[in-house]
């Protein structure tokens, strides 16, 4: 259904109303990135409160991953079906809670039920929110100034939280918990007067239940298997036979899926060239991100013996430069296209890892780790907003809240398992003595993984660019009453 607020925006006019709408949108989607950059810096601070060990403190991070990663398929079907507004306003309403429950426990088991809560809530904000996003604003360039700003306000909450983290952490760890629930409580406030309201899909076929179920046990089993495989070891018969259950569970799920008469994930949305290198190409982009942001504060606070603020001050030339950035990566977009904004965002990611391989241990900051955070911020600011409009292009509202579920899906992914290979492979580097010298060599390979992965996303993005100027027609899939069928339409995207 198309809100009634896309009347205004397709105008070209932006009302107060719109404003508000993105804004508390765009409330939500920093909240989740500054909820993730803020318990890093607090977990040695948690650790010693609560007396937790180390495997439990992996938890309070592994926690929020898991219910992120494994239920955004589930939260993106469930946004098309139910309605987006209140599945969004829900979801917002119990993160609040589960942030003030974090702030307040005594348990190390009741904090870390308490990250997975959030979690499980993000996973419903995140693709609910960026499908009311493209449903409120027409496809062209008011989207993509819209998804500009929305998805900068991630990179801006990620830096925040860093900073913020630091503050908060010399008073107490409880007050980073704390922090994010008055925030939700007054988008919640403003949602309820300013988001627009949606009807539910007319669904005929009935709900997925079997794939909601076998998509769900999948994802969580494979995030959680992940997680877990670095300290069980890649080899163990443990790892591995959860991985032959991830691959049975996806294999009975895709079989669902092309029975289903409304599918959790109409498989033939992944009959669009562009479709799959945007989900691709964000695996891609979290997962070495990821990977770098880890081995770099290790390197950090470990090496070099930085305190956790001066570590996030490091980090914030980047952040800054995709806030400053956010009113001009639409109108990019407009001219250029993604797949060349993709294409030179990786690039200049590559380019900034391969420099940070120059790091030792008596680093200049301005001559060596400014640069390489100046052109990962960059990066960034190219690579993420371009990736959403790119997956959300062509796709009709309907199906908007699956798409998005499948695209934060492909990221949280990402982030998991290539942090978990970028652990394994250092962890196997790692000197039998660990002397300075010794662990500076051993973070080396993990950088190396962290820029080949960039490298793949780049050639994968350039896979698509052969004929741009001809502009050709790409699949875009459509979903019927009486199927799935295909149909050819002529798409920049």
């Amino acid at each position: 259904m198309t809100s009634p607020l896309t009347t205004p925006a397709s105008e070209g006019r932006w009302t107060p109303r719109l404003w508000g709408t993105l804004l508390v949108l765009c409330a939500a989607m920093f909240l989740d990135a500054l909820d993730v950059s803020m318990v890093g810096v607090a977990l040695p601070s948690i650790g010693a409160d609560l007396h937790l060990s180390t495997s439990t403190l992996q938890w309070i991070v592994s926690g929020y991953i898991l219910g992120y990663g494994g239920l955004l398929l589930l939260g993106g079907r469930t946004a098309d079906l139910l309605g987006r507004r209140r599945v969004f306003l829900v979801a917002l309403g119990v993160f609040a809670l589960a942030s003030l429950l974090g702030g307040l426990v005594d348990s190390g088991p009741l904090l870390i039920a308490s990250r997975f809560i959030k979690g499980l809530s993000a996973a419903f904000t995140a693709p609910a929110g960026l499908s009311i996003i493209t449903t409120t604003f027409p496809e062209g360039p008011l989207r993509n100034r819209a998804l500009s700003i929305y998805t900068t306000c991630a990179a801006t909450g990620f830096s925040m939280g860093l900073v913020l983290s630091g503050l908060l952490t010399e008073a107490s760890w409880r007050l980073t918990m704390l922090l994010p629930a008055p925030i939700a409580v007054i988008a919640l406030l403003a949602g309820l007067r300013l988001l627009p309201r949606s009807a539910r899909e007319e669904n005929h076929g009935g709900y997925d239940i079997p794939g909601a179920v076998l998509g769900t046990a999948s994802m969580l089993l494979l995030v959680f298997t992940v997680v877990q495989a670095p300290e069980a070891g890649w080899a163990s018969a443990r790892t591995l036979l959860s991985f032959l259950a991830v691959a049975v569970l996806l294999t009975a799920f895709v079989l669902v899926e092309r029975r289903s008469p409304s599918p959790l994930v109409r498989l033939g949305v992944l009959r669009s060239g562009s479709q799959v290198r945007a989900q691709l190409g964000a695996v891609a982009f979290f997962g070495s991100y990821v990977g770098f942001q880890f081995l770099t504060t290790l390197y950090m606070q470990t090496l070099l013996g930085w305190s956790a603020l001066h570590t996030a001050l490091a980090f914030l030339p980047a952040g800054a430069l995709v806030a400053i950035s956010s009113t001009k990566v639409g109108a990019i977009v407009d001219r250029f296209g993604t797949p060349r904004l993709i294409a030179t965002g990786f690039a200049l990611m590559v380019a900034g890892y391969a420099l940070f391989l120059r790091v030792d241990l008596d680093p200049v900051y301005a001559a060596v780790i400014l640069p390489s955070m100046l052109l990962i911020g960059a990066a960034c600011a190219l690579v993420f907003p371009s990736l959403n409009i790119q997956a959300t292009n062509g796709v009709e509202d309907h199906e908007q809240g699956m798409v998005s579920g499948l695209l934060n899906t492909s990221v949280q992914v990402g982030g998991a398992i290539f942090l978990a290979v970028v652990t394994a492979v250092v962890t196997a580097a790692a000197p039998a003595v660990p002397t300075p010298q010794g662990v500076l060599d051993s973070y080396r390979p993990g950088f190396m993984v962290v820029t080949g992965i960039a490298v793949a996303g780049l050639l994968m993005t350039l896979t698509g660019m052969r004929g741009r100027r001809s502009l050709p027609s790409v699949v875009v899939a459509r979903s019927t009453l009486e199927g799935a069928r295909a149909e050819r339409v002529p798409v920049r995207d």
